[in-house]
């Protein structure tokens, strides 16, 4: 199996990185964002059309804290929005199988009951220190679930919650 992992730099995707070449799930793809950036779409359209993996994840996106989130909204939703979108539309486009997205707690209310629930989700006032990146996370689960309703595809969103481990 071809895997392209975006985002294997960060925490989560380095760990999913080395579980997957641990368990010799096969070929990794992997590149820095100074070799591909995905906020580009017709960069993300080529390496994926040349590179024709059967499985993307996305661990990829740009973080920060409350500081940079309070101080950068803008970026924030805008560079994870084009992130989404590229990476996801054009797996579509190359046939990629299975897509694997990674969001964020944030996603959820600020004042969801606990313990939460999925459903939870569009119910409330988000935390307002992240919203923009909580709106992109949510657009870039709909984007998932609307691509599997409308063409098929086996496109899959997972929450990672108190993370903690190499590279945190």
């Amino acid at each position: 199996m071809r895997i392209f992992l975006a985002g294997h730099r960060g925490m989560v995707g380095g760990a999913i990185l080395r579980r997957l070449q641990a368990t010799g799930a096969g070929e990794i793809l992997t590149r820095t964002s100074a070799e591909l950036d995905l906020r580009d779409q017709a960069a993300v359209a080529r390496f994926l059309q040349d590179t024709r993996p059967d499985a993307v994840i996305l661990a990829a996106a740009k973080v920060g804290g409350i500081h940079a989130n309070n101080t950068y909204p803008a970026d924030f939703i805008y560079e994870n929005l084009m992130i989404e979108a590229n990476v996801i539309h054009q797996a579509f486009r190359a046939g990629v199988g299975k897509l694997l997205f990674l969001g964020s707690s944030c996603i959820y209310p600020r004042d969801a009951r606990q313990p939460m629930a999925e459903d939870a989700l569009l119910t409330g006032v988000l935390e307002p220190t992240n919203e923009p990146y909580a709106i992109a996370k949510i657009a870039g689960i709909k984007l998932c679930e609307s691509y599997n309703r409308q063409h098929g595809t086996d496109y899959r969103s997972v929450m990672p919650t108190n993370l903690y481990g190499p590279g945190d």
